[in-house]
């Protein structure tokens, strides 16, 4: 077989690892959203209420991440990427109570902290907050916005834009070994997993 009989046979690896697990989430990415909107969180302020409820719980599970020192050192900007506060606040002007939740998924000090879960979590959490603008703007028709009620699907001061693609730049220079890479992927499944199972319990 020649070098470029190879070639096609063998496509060559996609470099971003943030577009690997794009694809590699798509379908779980698809159900999820299929799911939450099927519940027609825009409809009131009762059914966006329990939107937050999901964003809540989803959010606990993961905020340890914004804390961690070796992630800090990874990713640009990590601490004011936490958007729990902004939920919190939202919950509050909703009038809606805090879910109650059993232990988050990950503690601090977690002798077990795997980097690349972790990455995958992140993955997923930075994604939302790109796509974040047009929930926003829907949540608009509902007399919520960046001020009350929707506070944690405003966009970062310097634009979504940047504030995405200095993520993914980061994400994407993190040196990782093969093996590291599933785990990567594996962990983003995971959490698009996580939020489905909360948005059932929230939104059904």
């Amino acid at each position: 077989m020649t070098a470029a009989e190879l070639a096609i046979q063998t496509p060559e690896l996609e470099p971003s690892r943030t577009k690997r697990l794009k694809a590699a989430t798509r379908e779980a990415h698809e159900v999820l959203d299929g799911f939450i909107m099927s519940a027609k969180p825009f409809e009131s302020r009762e059914n966006f209420g329990k939107f937050v409820q999901t964003q809540y719980l989803f959010h606990k599970d993961l905020d340890v991440f914004f804390f961690n020192q070796t992630l800090d050192g990874l990713l640009p900007d990590l601490k004011g990427r936490r958007r729990l506060g902004f939920i919190e606040q939202d919950l509050a002007d909703l009038e809606i109570s805090t879910p109650e939740s059993t232990d988050a998924r990950f503690r601090q000090n977690d002798a077990a902290f795997d980097l690349p879960e972790a990455l995958g979590w992140l993955y997923v959490v930075e994604g939302s907050n790109l796509g974040a603008a047009f929930l926003l703007k829907d949540a608009a028709k509902i007399g919520l916005g960046e001020t009350f009620g929707a506070r944690h699907l405003a966009g970062a001061p310097e634009g979504r834009g940047l504030h995405w693609r200095t993520f993914v730049a980061a994400l994407d220079a993190i040196e990782l070994s093969e093996a590291e890479e599933g785990r990567v992927i594996a962990g983003a499944e995971s959490a698009f997993r996580a939020v489905h199972a909360h948005a059932k319990r929230t939104m059904a």
